[in-house]
């Protein structure tokens, strides 16, 4: 129960109890054979040319495990995933980042990696949204376009030859996220996967799933809507101040059922990042419909009846997976 502090009547404990004693075993029943400990032998079947990837070690002639995990194999490479572990970056994950510093023709982010992340500022589009050089202009303006504490998305490029990582930006799908909250879960919650931008169309929300752990839900922009935004900014002042002032209000005004559904998606996120669950969006989904189909309430959705509910349904669906196919 990570992150949570419950208190579990009698009732709800031996409830929770049971349910994690089936997920248990139901996880040793799945993973009897690939699962490993430091020093266990890895059974190869003494095939030749086996491969020894990350996790292994050639000792009396048999490939060990030097760490716990699950071991995978590729063809002939064989190596052990840890269960966790920290986020380790590669080229194309697609991370959410908090702007933390504001550098020559750069921004600095953490990305709860061990090194700051670094965004060149003609590694992204600029608001016009013309392809040009940057010009000294642009540097001088750089803190218009992201300043310090602005959540951003972005891709990762590359390496630096100090293990820094650069990032890039150059589609509107990345750039400024605002009207939300961005969510620490561990990194391992998040595998990679083709899509990591979701957009859940009944709540009216944007759900990102950074590789690097950090969340985002936030209510849903179109795409162009930010630079069409600026634009209006760029525009000739109104000589009517209440007029500009109703169109601000407008513009970062977000309805109240749409703060309540990202309300209700970040505790989903915080309800199955507490149970270790793997964050997937049609887990998240399914938690999120669970407490509305069940009558909870927002902020009950991180109590401990809610709590061992999501267990137990966890529970159904690998039983109902594992008979299928059985």
């Amino acid at each position: 129960m990570r992150d949570l502090q419950l208190s579990l009547n009698q009732t709800q404990r031996v409830r929770l109890q049971v349910a994690l004693q089936q997920l248990q075993d139901l996880a040793s029943q799945a993973a009897a054979y690939s699962s490993v400990t430091i020093a266990d032998t890895i059974l190869v079947n003494n095939e030749d040319g086996i491969l020894k990837g990350h996790g292994t070690s050639e000792l009396d002639g048999q490939v060990v495990a030097t760490l716990c995990g699950v071991v995978e194999r590729v063809n002939k490479l064989v190596y052990v995933r840890a269960l966790r572990a920290r986020y380790k970056p590669e080229v194309g994950d697609i991370i959410v980042g908090r702007v933390i510093e504001i550098a020559f023709k750069r921004w600095r982010l953490e990305i709860n990696f061990s090194q700051d992340a670094v965004l060149m500022l003609s590694s992204m589009n600029l608001p016009d949204g013309i392809q040009r050089r940057r010009t000294a202009v642009d540097e001088l303006n750089m803190r218009s376009i992201f300043e310090e504490n602005d959540v951003i998305c972005a891709e990762v490029r590359g390496f630096q030859h100090d293990g820094s990582l650069h990032l890039q930006a150059r589609s509107q799908k990345y750039g400024k996220l605002e009207r939300g909250q961005l969510l620490t879960v561990p990194a391992y919650l998040v595998k990679r996967r083709k899509q990591h931008f979701h957009h859940l169309e009944q709540y009216g929300v944007d759900l990102i799933l950074g590789c690097n752990g950090f969340v985002w839900v936030g209510e849903h922009l179109k795409t162009g809507e930010h630079d069409m935004l600026d634009d209006q900014e760029k525009r000739p002042e109104i000589s009517k101040s209440n007029k500009i002032d109703e169109e601000e209000q407008e513009r970062t005004f977000t309805p109240l059922e749409v703060r309540q559904h990202i309300c209700g998606i970040a505790n989903a996120v915080r309800l199955l990042s507490a149970l270790g669950f793997i964050l997937t969006v049609e887990a998240i989904k399914d938690t999120t419909e669970a407490g509305v189909s069940s009558n909870i309430e927002i902020k009950d959705m991180l109590g401990p009846e809610f709590y061992v509910q999501i267990v137990e349904r966890e529970v159904q669906r690998r039983i109902s997976l594992l008979r299928k196919k059985g």
